[in-house]
């Protein structure tokens, strides 16, 4: 049986490359990168290396790059750090009805702890309007944070207009761009933002670390008291391999991103055209235009996502009824409701997102398997012969 990996979007495998460039800081070169001597500094130097390689990688400075355990935690330090830090100037946070479950954690957290929170919506593509947050922002506004892509839908937001319009109210804006950095191109002094958060396994490298960028001047509460690490900010022993290894996984996705951009893509609209000819009843989530590469989430009617799910993973296929992060719930995505598709047909949801090790044959092999898929489970579902019965 065939096995093909279509959950990118949950996570990537680690890049041989990545893993050899890591590999000396398990073994010969294992010292804590804060001790004084000449194994933590052998550590310390491979750190600061990292730290500036991706600084020049983005093009903005080295002292702006934190290292966090990935980009749920470094979500957290962005909304809660920066809603505390800058609470005289207003507790008023806005985000977006569409975040990642790191963002909209947070925010309940705060409204918990006295804030108010406005939850921006989005229109049926997933788009949240520049228009929607110059009504919902006043002059308590502190901060604003809007995912730069979705990673349910891929829908890309138009981030640079959303944090013009936050900077215009004197609030601080922060973007989670866990699943566009390295995917698109991501210019962090273009887009004008004030900080910005990724992870390392979206793109090849290692789980387990992330980056929160925080723009010179901004100032956020610290994360995690008790250590001198990433300047006092954000305390605990530092995870040298993995620091090492987002590194150099940034720098292969930057190096790669045309040619994966257009490998993917390819791959991505013939497997949404197949689909759409080959299978009615079938609603293509997100915009079809401003969407991320890798990301096909469709809604087949009259058919739980679940069971699809489940069938296709029979069959050596990996995909996802939703977010990684949320695939436990049995609960319609948030996102989907939010883009106004009804909760029986937000239930058919698949999102198949593709890598730069998908193929042609691989793509071949679960349409294959899809349309088959499909076509026995509504076989099975008294919803759909009560419609086509309805039809005739």
């Amino acid at each position: 049986m065939r096995k093909v990996y279509l959950d990118y979007s949950a996570t990537t495998p680690l890049s041989k490359t990545v893993l050899a460039e890591m590999m000396p800081y398990f073994t010969e070169q294992f010292g804590n990168a804060n001790s004084m001597h000449a194994f933590g500094q052998q550590g310390a130097y491979a750190v600061d290396g990292a730290r500036r390689k991706i600084a020049e990688l983005l093009k903005v400075k080295p002292t702006e790059i934190y290292f966090t355990s990935g980009g749920t935690e470094a979500d957290n330090w962005a909304l809660k750090g920066g809603a505390n830090a800058y609470k005289d100037k207003g507790k008023h946070i806005i985000t977006s009805k569409i975040e990642h479950a790191a963002i909209l954690s947070s925010a309940a957290q705060l409204e918990q702890q006295g804030y108010k929170v406005t939850y921006l919506p989005c229109d049926e593509k997933g788009i949240i309007r520049p228009q929607y947050l110059e009504a919902a922002i006043t002059d308590d506004t502190s901060i604003v944070s809007i995912m730069m892509a979705n990673n349910e839908i891929g829908t890309v937001q138009p981030i640079k207009e959303l944090a013009e319009i936050a900077h215009r109210h004197g609030a601080i804006f922060h973007t989670d761009a866990v699943q566009a950095m390295g995917s698109i191109p991501v210019d962090i002094a273009d887009l004008g933002v004030d900080m910005l958060s990724f992870s390392g396994h979206k793109f090849y490298g290692p789980k387990g670390i992330g980056v929160l960028y925080i723009k010179g001047g901004i100032k956020p509460d610290k994360l995690i008291a008790g250590g001198h690490q990433e300047r006092t900010r954000r305390g605990g022993t530092t995870n040298v391999p993995a620091v090492v290894g987002l590194s150099k996984a940034l720098e292969e996705a930057l190096d790669g991103l045309d040619a994966n951009y257009n490998h993917i893509k390819g791959l991505r609209d013939y497997f949404v055209q197949e689909v759409e000819k080959n299978i009615g009843y079938v609603i293509y989530n997100g915009h079809r235009e401003h969407r991320l590469p890798q990301n096909a989430n469709f809604a087949f009617e009259f058919i739980e996502g679940e069971s699809l799910l489940l069938t296709l993973d029979l069959n050596g296929i990996a995909c996802s009824s939703g977010s990684a992060c949320s695939s436990g719930s049995l609960e319609p995505s948030h996102v989907l409701l939010a883009t106004g598709l009804p909760i029986e047909k937000a239930h058919g949801s698949i999102r198949f997102s593709f890598g730069k090790d998908t193929s042609k044959e691989d793509v071949d092999y679960v349409l294959q398997n899809l349309i088959s898929a499909v076509g026995r489970l509504r076989a099975m579902s008294p919803l759909y012969s009560e419609f086509i019965g309805g039809k005739q």
